[in-house]
Formats: C-alpha cells, sequence, structure tokens
C-alpha cells in the first residue's frame, strides 16, 4: 500500500466491520443518560487518572492507580519526590488541557508540541533534552525493528499526518481514521521521548473531534483500547507497519475492539440506577463496613450521590438537628475528601468520586465489574 493515509478496503462481514456498526450503534447513545452531570464530570476526572496511569504503565511506570490517587496531587508541581508520579502528574495535566479546548479547533503543529511539553516536564528519565520540539536527530526504538525517517522530513511527515487526521470524514470511516493516524504518529516518531504518552493524548484529541463531539463532558477517556494488553498493542502497531491492507485492518480491528468495549463501559456509567446499585452505593457501603463513615454519613451521601449536587438543605430529611449541624457534617465530609464544591456555587457540593477514600473503594468496585484495563488488575 503506497499511500499510509488511504483507507483499505473492508469486507463487509469482517471482524473489523462488526466493531465499527457496534460503535456507530453505542455513539448514538453518548449523551442520552440519566446519570447526573457533576456524577459524570468525577467519573471522567477519576477515568482520566486510570488513563494516566494506564499510558505512564506501557512505558514501564510501575505506580500502582492506589497510589497515584493518593500521591498524585501532592507530587504534581514543584520539587518531585517521585519522578513515576511526576509523570502521571503530567499525562493528567495534558488530557484536562484538551477538556478545555475546543474539540472543533484543528489538530495543530503547536498542539502536538504543547502536549509534548507538558508530558515531559520535568522529567530526567522519562524526560526530553527538548520539550515541546520535534527531533533534530535520527532515533532507533529499542526492541522494534521499525526505523523512524529521518529528523529532516518530522515536520513535513506531521503535517501529512495532521492534514489526514483534521480531514473532515463521514462517521462509517472515523475509527479507521482515528487508528491510522495513531499508528502513523508512532511511526514517524517525532519526539526523541514521550512519543508513544503523546501519541495517546493526540488519539483523544481525535476522538473528541469526533465520536464525542457535541457530547460534552461525558467523554470518558478510553484506556481499553490500550491498557488491557501491552504486547498485543505492540504487535498490532507493528503489523501495520508495512504497511499493507492486511496489516491497517488487523490494527485498526485491534483498535476498534477496545473503543467499542470502552463505549459499552461509557453506556453503563450513564445510567444512574447502575451507577448508584452497582458501582458508587457499594462502594460507599464499603466505607461503611471499613468503618470510616458512620451510618448518617452514609445516609447523607447517598442522598448526594442520587441528586449528583445537593445544598445543605437538601439533607436535612437525613440529617436531623439544626441547619448548623448539617454545616458541621458537610465541613466534616469535606475535610475528609468524600465531599467537594461543586462548580454551581460556594454552598453547593457532590461527591469526591476521584481523589480521596472513596475513590479508592470505586478503584476496588471498577475492577469488581470488569471496567478497568487487565493492566491495572495486580494493582
Amino acid at each position: 500500500m503506497s499511500d499510509p493515509y488511504r483507507l483499505p478496503p473492508l469486507t463487509f462481514g469482517s471482524e473489523l466491520v462488526v466493531a465499527l456498526f457496534e460503535i456507530e450503534r453505542l455513539r448514538a447513545d453518548i449523551g442520552t443518560g440519566t446519570t447526573p452531570p457533576d456524577t459524570l464530570v468525577e467519573l471522567h476526572n477519576l477515568f482520566d487518572l486510570v488513563m494516566s496511569v494506564v499510558s505512564a504503565r506501557i512505558e514501564g511506570n510501575h505506580t500502582t492507580v492506589y497510589e497515584a490517587i493518593e500521591r498524585v496531587d501532592d507530587d504534581a508541581t514543584g520539587d518531585r519526590v517521585d519522578e513515576q508520579l511526576g509523570e502521571i502528574a503530567n499525562i493528567m495535566d495534558a488530557a484536562r488541557h484538551l477538556d478545555l479546548l475546543d474539540a472543533a479547533e484543528p489538530l495543530t503543529h503547536a498542539l502536538v508540541r504543547d502536549l509534548h511539553a507538558r508530558t515531559v516536564a520535568g522529567l530526567t528519565r522519562e524526560g526530553d533534552p527538548t520539550p515541546g520540539s520535534y527531533r533534530s536527530v535520527d532515533v532507533a526504538i529499542p526492541g522494534s525493528a521499525h526505523q523512524p525517517p529521518s529528523w529532516v522530513t518530522v515536520h513535513a511527515e506531521m503535517s501529512g499526518l495532521l492534514d489526514f487526521a483534521n480531514a473532515d470524514r463521514p462517521l462509517h470511516e472515523q475509527m479507521l481514521q482515528i487508528a491510522i493516524a495513531h499508528h502513523r504518529f508512532v511511526w514517524i516518531h517525532p519526539f526523541r521521548n514521550g512519543n508513544g504518552r503523546v501519541s495517546r493524548l493526540f488519539t483523544y484529541a481525535m476522538l473528541r473531534r469526533t465520536i464525542f463531539a457535541t457530547r460534552g463532558f461525558s467523554a470518558l477517556n478510553p484506556t481499553a483500547v490500550f491498557g488491557n494488553d501491552r504486547a498485543a498493542y505492540i504487535g498490532a502497531l507493528e503489523s501495520a507497519d508495512g504497511p499493507t491492507d492486511e496489516g491497517v485492518v488487523q490494527w485498526a480491528t485491534f483498535f476498534a475492539r477496545g473503543i467499542r468495549d470502552d463505549l459499552r463501559r461509557l453506556v453503563q456509567l450513564q445510567d444512574q440506577a447502575y451507577v448508584e446499585g452497582e458501582l458508587v452505593g457499594p462502594a460507599l457501603d464499603r466505607l461503611l463496613r471499613d468503618g470510616a463513615i458512620s451510618a448518617l454519613e452514609r445516609r447523607a451521601l447517598g442522598v448526594v450521590l442520587a441528586k449528583g449536587t445537593v445544598k445543605a438543605g437538601d439533607l436535612s430529611e437525613v440529617v436531623p438537628g439544626t441547619p448548623s449541624n448539617r454545616s458541621r457534617i458537610i465541613r466534616e465530609l469535606l475535610d475528609r475528601r468524600l465531599l467537594q464544591q461543586a462548580s454551581e456555587g460556594p454552598r453547593f457540593y457532590r461527591l469526591s468520586l476521584s481523589r480521596g477514600p472513596l475513590a479508592l473503594r470505586l478503584i476496588r468496585r471498577l475492577d469488581e465489574l470488569g471496567h478497568l484495563p487487565r493492566m491495572l488488575s495486580d494493582d
């Protein structure tokens, strides 16, 4: 296949076509669920952390997701004691930066270089001597037969990739477009270090422009495609190096299956009955069994879970006594990172699902439900 950006022909009954049809079916359900927006925001933040751990784990970082929940905020800025935590904090920062951008804006050289600068900032072992700049030397990839193109051609190669990534495609072609763009980014290897981490952020940016376009903050960061099996991920990528139609289809099939699996999870998490009954509710019950909260606090947190966002008065039926008593309970829950202020204002509160003791129980529950990549199963 002479043109690396030509979409390969597909057989109607192939596994890839079946996966693409299912992705389109699931995509129609995104943004139509009953889970309160504030709860989805916190779940999004939690999966940002999970995705960041997975992305770093692929590159050899051994930090567990539990360690990241407990410690990554303490190591996110300033002098870092633990570079592995700093690497995860950088990936999270870059992902959150993408969430603030207009998804309709084109992907540019400046954006790609900025993602790289954010990803390697302050790092030594996993850093880069020229953060935010394309490489100016030829490189080799340890353990890979692929020889990246000369540094002289990197800018031109990236221009071709960005043109392809920004092209408007019909819905049924967008997943192929993203899969090919992800492979091509890794193939070009535009930076001396950090290419894998930036390629996955670049792919997230493309997903925001396409299957998650106009879907708001419900676009949880996809992880299954990268985190279920590192060896299979690398092997599938290398199959498209040829490039041949068969190799590209093999990689795109692997990619589409992962996206399909993550979309299934996302649709489930948009169902408030599922979130209350199967995910967050059981995590709150575990907190109660562990003695981390009282029965009264469990009832109060249950009200917040049901409503998504509450004011102190919303807890009057489960927290008896005066308004000052309810305010005291809320302050204690805030101090213990079980509640946090909501975006609606300083007197509105939502559950803290991405940090604190509830997040730790949620990770365990997500694993029990099969929502975590297998790469994290030993954590």
